[in-house]
């Protein structure tokens, strides 16, 4: 899915390549941001204040020693005052975001949706991390993220080309041809947030009367709204299926590690989930196309 609108080299008069560093700049720079962001929610902190500080020493750390990735390479994976290791994964965060803009701008295009894009990924990004060290997705992103979603849905059919929505060309949306784009678009957001967040709560509910046990959590539910509704019911279906095949390998590998507890292990199901909406988004619709015109008989 690549619909560049605009022309980076005719806009600025610089080469492409220039955009492409930016750009990942631009991702490291907001994956410092979102290390904040997965440090400070779950601990119900404010993401705005204090100034970040080292977790060990509490001193503030200095503008020189806060640039993304670099400034850990420096430091050597160290405070500069207490010398006690900082975590590897502020320069990860900082070094993957960087890396998706990269791939979003790469597939997106430089367009009105490229923004939207952008955002999408950050939070799936940090919910990532969150679920990863905490096993919660918090309702202080999973819920804005499905308010953004609706808002988008929204606006772009009224000001922008309506194509960054795919879901719009296909059943049954594609019925309602008479009807406002942004009729459409908003039902479009409905039928997915409803398959994505819907399905996933009517598993666990059934699992639960069934064994008595949690499946999952109300945050995949929650998450699985607002990537259903950004995204569209054919790519939430493709985002359950993906998250549900790297869940069940990963799954299958702690298993074979440790047979005796292995099937007790809980697995934060939000990574996977994660990842599945960030490659829906980018490559859904033609592994889609490739599936179809490889498995289904026409």
């Amino acid at each position: 899915m690549t619909h560049f609108l605009f022309s980076f080299e005719t806009v600025t008069g610089l080469p492409e390549f220039v955009a492409f560093i930016f750009i990942f700049l631009l991702g490291a720079i907001i994956g410092s941001f979102l290390n904040v962001v997965i440090h400070r929610i779950p601990l119900d902190q404010s993401i705005v204040f204090p100034n970040s500080a080292c977790p060990n020493c509490k001193n503030p750390i200095k503008s020189f020693d806060n640039i993304p990735i670099f400034s850990w390479l420096i430091l050597a994976g160290k405070c500069r005052n207490c010398k006690n290791p900082i975590s590897p994964r502020y320069p990860a965060v900082e070094f993957l975001t960087g890396l998706s803009f990269l791939l979003v701008y790469w597939q997106i295009g430089l367009n009105w949706y490229l923004p939207v894009c952008l955002i999408f990924t950050s939070s799936i990004i940090s919910l990532i991390f969150i679920d990863a060290e905490h096993m919660i997705l918090p309702d202080k992103i999973t819920i804005p993220l499905f308010i953004f979603a609706v808002i988008v849905r929204i606006v772009f059919p009224v000001f922008t080309q309506t194509d960054f929505f795919p879901d719009m060309g296909h059943y049954p949306l594609i019925s309602m041809n008479d009807s406002p784009a942004w009729l459409v678009s908003l039902l479009g957001a409905g039928l997915g947030a409803l398959i994505g967040g819907g399905s996933l709560w009517l598993v666990g509910e059934i699992w639960q009367r069934l064994r008595g046990v949690e499946a999952m959590g109300f945050g995949d539910v929650k998450m699985l709204l607002g990537v259903g509704a950004l995204l569209g019911w054919r790519l939430t279906l493709l985002t359950i299926f993906l998250g549900a095949l790297t869940g069940s390998v990963v799954g299958i590998y702690y298993i074979a590690k440790d047979r005796e507890n292995g099937l007790q292990a809980k697995l934060p199901f939000g990574i996977f989930l994660g990842l599945g909406s960030v490659i829906a988004l980018l490559f859904g619709e033609r592994l889609i196309v490739w599936y179809l015109a490889t498995f289904v008989p026409q």
